[in-house]
């Protein structure tokens, strides 16, 4: 029997009401009557709520077969099932995604039609079908669906035949293609043949060049294990970059949990900025970090006080001697007073293993260090190692203090920049003291804008590496991208809480992190690092993802179901039960919380 088209479905976005929240989706589709135009980017009188998921020229129509709702039907035990029902724009007889392979071509009605991508794992699937699980069953089973890209627009109506009129090359089918994406086994040769496929969408282009160069790392390196990736919808939309893939943990942590480690030196590096060297104190030694990486302090100023967890990037040159990390003494901050005021030489501090994503990248273009205050730290580190391999790139190292009692490592990256060949630096003061000398302290009062940076004529297709105060990163990055710099050459490091995503919903709190509502006085403890909390888990919570969202503790997420690895976070200590099992494990020092639940204690990073 040939192909055929069974429905075109359509819908408009709504707001329904989800958990007590506000989400908006197209995913709600009813049959059309009679013939439609189906148009580049969309169909006449349909629509998608979340355009970074959703839509596009790559996902201008969306297809689901009826082979597929059969076997749904079954599986589920349902018999209530309408055309529509899994978002799909068209509905069709054969097509199955073990057949259909990316770049096939066909011809319906007037439309010709090219196979671009698998369905992107979605929660909002759950919702429509009323089954929590739903993103992740559809690749599990190899039942995801695909996208039509729209090669010349025209008329459709159900019942129209559905004619093959090219064959894509490769041919790797829909199934397949979708496999290897979110299921664990990622072939480098299977990687390398998808990559050769004009028609697949640039957001999966871009996941699959991304694990080929994973692929390659771990063999070249086999005893540096990369992490997995992060493979969530928020970069999907029509640009070549992985969907959603935040940049894999380039390393497992060299040690699980947190080991004592000893106060070798107390360095002061500025009025209010102390330098901490840490060594071992037993014949195990340490593990060089990566430049810009950071460590975990695990604190108790007073012994019947709370624990305190605070985290600290490395400011020196990466060994395996030992660690330096540089803090600023906070106005009424815990942790920085005791550091700075209580800690002396020979103290034992407990410490979790370097982490980050925040990493000097090898190439050669220019590299450009951007710091104010004690956000030096990451990018010295980055400096310090440019300097040790005396890197013939071109390298300019600007920063900001409010004057020179407030400026940290002065002579320290004065001295790294004199050693690179091609090294630039420069010095803002906001606020001058009696002091400083215009030209012999400091180049320039007043900030560091991007106006500054074209001024100085700093390249604008560098690698720009940037930290500080919150407002003057978002400041930059935005001028940056503005003045034409590539958003993947803008790396910044955020100290605070982590940013929130949630495809699709509206409103999200902005309340400060808090116990939940009702809050256990025992059970495991959850520490959630960045925002500084300390609670006792509650078996109510069918999550950790759940639960941190009780506390309002900034998450990202998803599919909510183990398979996109959007909410993937660093777990310090601790150990977790998956329910259910995700698709693909995280590596080993992360977890998933949209399907964990804490075995005892946890340390999470958020």
């Amino acid at each position: 029997m040939a192909p055929r088209l069974v429905s075109v479905n359509i819908g408009l976005p709504r707001e329904i009401t989800w958990r007590g929240r506000t989400v908006r989706t197209g995913i709600w589709k009813s049959p059309v009557v009679g013939r439609v135009m189906v148009r580049n980017l969309n169909i006449d009188g349909d629509g998608q709520g979340d355009l970074a998921g959703h839509g596009g020229v790559n996902r201008a129509v969306m297809v689901y077969q009826l082979d597929s709702y059969r076997y749904w039907e079954h599986q589920l035990s349902r018999t209530d099932f309408s055309y529509g029902q899994f978002g799909e724009n068209f509905t069709v007889e054969g097509l199955p995604d073990a057949e259909v392979c990316i770049g096939d071509r066909y011809r319906i009605g007037t439309a010709l039609f090219e196979v671009s991508q698998p369905r992107v794992t979605c929660y909002r699937l759950g919702i429509r079908m009323n089954e929590p699980q739903m993103a992740a069953l559809v690749v599990a089973q190899h039942r995801p669906g695909f996208y039509f890209r729209v090669l010349e627009e025209g008329e459709v109506g159900a019942g129209d035949e559905i004619v093959k009129v090219a064959e894509g090359p490769e041919r790797m089918n829909v199934a397949e293609i979708d496999a290897l994406l979110y299921l664990p086994i990622h072939p480098p040769e299977q990687l390398e043949r998808a990559l050769r496929i004009p028609a697949l969408s640039q957001g999966w282009q871009g996941s699959f060049q991304t694990l080929l160069q994973n692929k390659k790392s771990e063999t070249s390196e086999q005893e540096k294990p990369v992490g997995t990736l992060e493979r969530c919808l928020a970069c999907e939309a029509e640009r070549a970059a992985p969907p959603g893939l935040a940049p894999p943990s380039p390393l497992s942590p060299a040690w699980p949990g947190f080991r004592q480690l000893r106060v070798s030196r107390i360095n002061q590096e500025s009025a209010s900025v102390v330098s901490l060297t840490l060594t071992p104190v037993d014949i195990l030694p340490l593990v060089a970090a990566l430049p810009g990486q950071f460590i975990i302090l695990r604190l108790q100023p007073k012994p019947d006080g709370p624990v305190l967890l605070r985290n600290y990037s490395l400011s020196n040159l990466p060994s395996a001697d030992g660690y330096r990390i540089s803090i600023k003494l906070e106005q009424n901050g815990a942790a920085s007073s005791y550091l700075h005021q209580q800690i002396t030489p020979g103290d034992l501090l407990e410490v979790a293993a370097p982490r980050g994503n925040f990493t000097l990248q090898p190439g050669t273009k220019p590299v450009v260090l951007v710091s104010a205050g004690v956000g030096a730290t990451p990018v010295l580190a980055m400096l310090h190692s440019l300097a040790h391999e005396t890197s013939p790139r071109e390298v300019w190292w600007l920063f900001g203090a409010r004057n020179g009692d407030e400026h940290p490592f002065a002579r320290e990256s004065h001295n790294l920049i004199k050693a690179l060949p091609n090294g630039r630096r420069f010095i803002a003061y906001s606020r001058p003291g009696l002091g400083d000398r215009l030209g012999v302290h400091f180049d320039y009062a007043g900030k560091i804008t991007v106006e500054v940076l074209k001024k100085l004529g700093t390249p604008s297709d560098a690698d720009f590496y940037l930290c500080g105060p919150s407002g003057f990163m978002r400041d930059l990055s935005a001028g940056l991208v503005t003045w034409g710099v590539s958003e993947q050459r803008v790396h910044t490091e955020v100290f605070g809480l982590r940013k929130q995503f949630a495809p699709g919903v509206i409103g999200q709190s902005q309340a400060r992190p808090h116990p939940p509502e009702g809050s256990s006085d025992s059970g495991p403890n959850v520490s959630f690092v960045r925002s500084g909390l300390n609670v006792h888990w509650d078996p109510k919570f069918s999550s950790l993802l759940d639960f941190a969202e009780a506390c309002d503790v900034p998450v990202s997420w998803a599919c909510r179901t183990g398979v996109c690895h959007t909410c993937e976070c660093p777990l310090i200590s601790g150990s977790v039960d998956y329910q259910p099992e995700p698709l693909e494990p995280p590596p080993p020092g992360n977890v998933l919380i949209c399907c964990s639940r804490p075995k005892g204690d946890v340390v999470i990073d958020l």
